[in-house]
């Protein structure tokens, strides 16, 4: 009987830590989306270099994070290694828009920040 609560309470917390994960992965996204939104409405580098900070930092948790549909899979299975590229991705993005941003050319930073949507659809698609 006591063994049978105690494997009980372990896959009750197994369960719990994997909800925890998945909603910091929502969680993780939403930032990422109202930064983009913020990104693009902002009117002066300072605003958006803002904005990208807030959204690399959140790009950065995601990744050490599992999506709920890849709960299960090994850190190393192709899917694992696909959604962290992904993220990679979105991270090389940002610095390039960052860049332009320091340079003073805003509106061009902007007009390259539209790639992270095409980035987000892509992978929305296989992960959410």
């Amino acid at each position: 009987m006591r063994k049978s609560v105690l494997a009980l309470a372990g896959l009750a917390m197994m369960a719990g830590s994997a909800l925890a994960q998945a909603a910091s992965v929502s969680e993780d996204m939403d930032v990422i989306n109202q930064s983009y939104r913020q990104a693009q409405q902002a009117t002066t580098a300072q605003d958006f270099k803002q904005a990208l900070t807030a959204m690399r930092a959140a790009t950065t948790a995601a990744k050490s994070a599992v999506p709920s549909k890849l709960q299960g899979q090994a850190s190393d299975s192709a899917d694992m290694k696909d959604y962290r590229h992904g993220l990679d991705l979105l991270i090389g993005q940002i610095d390039k828009v960052e860049k332009l941003a320091d340079a003073g050319q805003l509106d061009q930073a902007k007009a390259e920040a539209q790639q992270m949507l095409q980035t987000r659809n892509v992978y929305h698609k296989k992960y959410r």
